[in-house]
């Protein structure tokens, strides 16, 4: 990939079927970065389409840095699986940025970022996202649990949640399950549901 990204631009013009090709490829690609489609599904994904492009246009610049793009991106969510404490699935997001361009400046940066994550010696709680929006007695007795080990350890909590008001409730039951502690925490609104107990520094 690396040889592809650094020829330069063909010099000869294209036809004007060609041209709309190229065009169809780009728009198609662009479509599946915003998608995450950026490896798979097999003949419908963000590389392809661009790698496409590049075999009929050596050098097209809008090609060249999408592929770049879905380095970028898999960089972004190898960080964001850390950062839920999911290492397998960071290191194999890693993995593809890696196998697409192992050049990218970003990837040692990464890396490290990893290595820090993994060695933080903070606590990951994954949660399932309908029980919360229940409300059950079982998922309150879970978030107790968690908040009397943020107690205990007087770990900083992080909450990630698919909406505001979801992690708002997250936060305000653990609050009211160590009444006379103040519950340090912030929030987070993405995809999933995961409680993150970040370790005081020894």
């Amino acid at each position: 990939m690396r040889a592809i990204l650094g020829e330069e631009p063909a010099a000869e013009a294209i036809s004007p079927n060609l041209q709309r090709l190229i065009a169809d490829l780009l728009y198609a690609g662009l479509q599946a970065v915003d998608d995450d489609r950026l490896l798979t599904p097999r003949f419908d994904n963000a590389y392809d389409y661009f790698h496409e492009v590049l075999k009929l246009q050596p050098g097209n610049e809008i090609a060249v840095e999408g592929i770049r793009g879905i380095v970028e991106r898999y960089l972004e969510l190898a960080l964001e699986a850390a950062n839920r404490g999911n290492f397998t699935n960071a290191d194999e997001l890693l993995g593809r940025a890696e196998i697409i361009d192992n050049s990218h400046p970003g990837i040692a940066p990464t890396r490290q970022a990893l290595a820090v994550e993994r060695s933080s010696g903070d606590l990951f709680f994954p949660l399932e996202e309908q029980a919360l929006r229940r409300q059950s007695e079982a998922i309150r007795e879970i978030l107790t649990d968690i908040a009397r080990q943020a107690r205990e350890h007087d770990a900083f909590v992080l909450i990630t949640a698919p909406d505001d008001e979801l992690a708002r409730w997250i936060y305000s039951a653990m609050r009211e399950s160590v009444p006379g502690y103040r519950l340090r925490g912030n929030i987070e609104i993405s995809s999933g549901a995961l409680i993150r107990l970040r370790m005081p520094d020894s």
